[in-house]
């Protein structure tokens, strides 16, 4: 039995008693008998309190929490911080503005509290990132093995699916470079788990090695991982409601999804990006140095070879094409950024 029909029963019986009472008293200036009346207006009353006790009670509650859910961390807190600091300087001015003559004394001390409260609301969001500048930052210390991890103690990093599934965050996370405690929702939790159900078969073996990588992620003892019911209320997407909830906690969420990293830095949410992060630590070559690289294919340009480093950048040899299978020393004359990553164009040395 839900709460809003609960409340449209309570508003039924209310507003279907009130309507009776107005029915007798209303009886008096017509000639309808009171009993008459009582039943009409008792009838009209309970079907008005059937229909629109909800809109004054309930859906305007829920309304104002999903707004509220929606707000950051800081923003609530300034705004609330402002609150308090309007209202007591509200107070201080009331007894001096009471004193005034009427009916200055009675309108402008309510006046005031409203002004004060909103300026102070205002004022405070607007310099809410100065004012929670002032106190100090958590200091977090390294996750050690046997260690618990304290409540509190360390950053929450937020996991997207495409993370799990991809895999490279168990070999980030043993590294030690991720500092935090990571976070999975179970909206996270039950999507990997659809795609683990897939009727799809290479959808189906994505999910199930999300799976395994999440599995020995728990066990790993370098770095916290919790599965969490936090859940985003009127939003089923799953991008929105961890944007939502990197807001809320003021928390990055680490993914290697484009659309979500674009979405996400427009609303000013930090994004850690594992394809990022594997492009920054790429080996760096210089024109003039040499790579050793195996020739797998022919370009696309006449007696082009290509090849791959370990770390997959595409190296581009020119007069490669007689060298395909063979493993050999490249000299590097040019080194590309593209969107894609690092192109590395060289020639037999």
């Amino acid at each position: 039995m839900s709460l809003e029909f609960i409340v449209r029963i309570i508003g039924m019986i209310v507003f279907g008693i009130s309507g009776g009472y107005f029915g007798v008293h209303f009886s008096t200036l017509t000639s309808i008998p009171p009993e008459e009346n009582a039943l009409i207006f008792s009838l009209v009353g309970a079907l008005i309190g059937l229909i629109l006790t909800p809109l004054i009670t309930t859906r305007p509650l829920k309304t104002f929490r999903s707004v509220l859910s929606q707000l950051e961390t800081k923003t609530l807190g300034a705004g609330l911080l402002g609150l308090t600091v309007g209202l007591v300087i509200a107070a201080l001015l009331a007894f001096p503005l009471s004193l005034l003559p009427s009916p200055f004394g009675e309108i402008l001390p309510f006046i005031g509290a409203l002004l004060a409260s909103y300026f102070g609301v205002a004022i405070f969001i607007m310099r809410k990132n100065d004012i929670f500048s002032i106190f100090p930052a958590p200091v977090f210390k390294p996750f050690k093995e046997g260690d618990k991890p304290r409540e509190g103690s360390q950053r929450t990093i937020l996991i997207d699916t495409s993370v799990i599934i991809d895999g490279r965050i168990n070999d980030i996370a043993q590294t030690g470079f991720l500092i935090g405690e990571l976070l999975i929702p179970r909206f996270v939790l039950d999507e990997l788990q659809h795609i683990a159900d897939s009727s799809d078969g290479l959808r189906r073996q994505r999910g199930r090695r999300g799976m395994e990588i999440l599995s020995k992620l728990q066990e790993s003892q370098k770095i916290p991982v919790r599965i969490s019911d936090i859940d985003v209320e009127d939003t089923h997407e799953v991008d929105s409601k961890l944007i939502i909830l990197a807001r809320q906690l003021n928390c990055p969420i680490l993914t290697n999804d484009y659309n979500l990293n674009r979405v996400a830095e427009l609303q000013g949410v930090s994004i850690l990006n594992i394809n990022e992060l594997a492009n920054a630590v790429k080996a760096v070559l210089l024109p003039g140095e040499t790579v050793e690289v195996k020739i797998i294919q022919e370009g696309k340009e006449r007696n082009q070879g290509v090849g791959y480093l370990s770390d997959g950048t595409m190296v581009v040899v020119e007069n490669g094409q007689q060298y395909i299978n063979q493993d050999i020393v490249a000299l590097v004359t040019k080194v590309l950024q593209t969107a894609a990553g690092r192109m590395i164009f060289a020639r037999p040395e």
